[in-house]
């Protein structure tokens, strides 16, 4: 379903504590990074916020690999990354939103590797978030070539938009 007034549906469950600023931040980097991909059906997603050991538990049950990692992102459906295409997904009949997936971020990655880097924690918080949802979107980073290359320049696009 199309709508001109998207309202996307971002659905949290959590495991630890979080920040005042987590949950809009979140919210607002998903409707950002969806925009900036031309997504123009309204949408759902689900965000776990969780620490080292729930990622690696989620790590190990999923992809059977037992590490901890920053996110993780599950999508529900095989896209073509920078072609969202509505005829691809399969809206859900009640709610007329598609849903795109799971994330999973960890947030003791998240405050480690934003002082690590030295932008902080709200920024990296935003760039995990455009990161996974643009692995929703059919985007994937596995060689160090091309396609890595054209998923770090779309999230440097949209954490412009975002302005961190």
């Amino acid at each position: 379903m199309i709508l001109s007034g998207m309202k996307h549906r971002i659905i949290f469950g959590s495991d630890v504590k979080y920040s005042y600023f987590t949950k809009p931040l979140i919210k607002k980097s998903i409707r950002t990074a969806l925009k900036a991909e031309g997504v123009r059906a309204e949408c759902e997603i689900n965000v776990l916020l969780t620490d080292g050991e729930g990622i690696k538990r989620i790590n190990s049950q999923m992809r059977g690999v037992g590490e901890t990692t920053d996110v993780l992102s599950f999508p529900m459906f095989e896209l073509r990354e920078g072609k969202f295409d509505a005829s691809d997904v399969v809206a859900d009949p009640k709610t007329g939103r598609v849903a795109l997936g799971d994330i999973a971020l960890n947030l003791d990655r998240v405050r480690e590797q934003g002082e690590l880097f030295g932008h902080g924690e709200r920024r990296e918080t935003a760039y995990l978030t455009v990161h996974s949802v643009l692995h929703l979107l059919g985007y994937d980073h596995l060689d160090e070539g091309e396609r890595k290359r054209r998923m770090r320049a779309r999230e440097e696009e949209i954490m412009k938009r975002i302005k961190l």
